[in-house]
């Protein structure tokens, strides 16, 4: 039985996020559902926080971020979000690369800032984002760009995917603090 409880262990180890893989092959037409489910990561997150003290989630488990900083780095990363659609409007043949250090987030001091704060900070920039996605006629939806690490083609659809899977990637992230603090 021990070892059947450890090889089980062994197996459901969480995935890194830089080891997943994609291959982007997402109608346009299912943007609306992928908008949907980013508009959700806001509400996730303060349903997910609703009874934890600012305190406890400014603590870092095993050096890793705390609660607070996973939050931070989601608004981080918007700006990048933002940048991508820029480069889909503009035609680049290769979208703009991510900081694959996450230099913004280390030197953020995200700690410092209430969780409602950053919660809202998140949901403002994410709005901002979703527009952007809402604003792209049928032409721009339909172009391709290359991802610059995963070195494959993504159309709008695709990032907007990409972006609903890193957002629950930290969400997850969260629970797995969230279930140690």
């Amino acid at each position: 039985m021990l070892i059947l409880l450890l090889l089980v262990n062994y197996y459901m180890q969480r995935l890194a996020w830089t080891a997943r893989t994609f291959q982007f092959d997402i109608p346009e037409g299912w943007i609306y559902n992928i908008m949907e489910r980013l508009e959700g990561t806001g509400p996730r997150l303060k349903f997910m926080l609703q009874q934890i003290t600012d305190d406890r989630a400014s603590q870092k488990l095993d050096g890793k971020w705390s609660l607070k900083e996973h939050i931070g780095h989601l608004i981080d990363l918007e700006e990048l979000h933002e940048g991508r659609i820029e480069d889909f409007l503009s035609g680049k043949q290769t979208l703009r690369a991510a900081d694959m250090q996450n230099i913004k987030t280390e030197q953020a001091d995200h700690n410092s800032n209430s969780i409602p704060e950053l919660i809202e900070n998140f949901n403002n920039t994410r709005k901002v984002f979703i527009q952007s996605l809402r604003k792209l006629d049928d032409v721009r939806m339909s172009f391709h760009s290359r991802h610059p690490r995963l070195k494959v083609p993504m159309k709008p659809v695709d990032m907007a995917y990409f972006v609903a899977e890193h957002d629950d990637h930290h969400l997850a992230s969260m629970r797995e603090i969230l279930n140690n603090l």
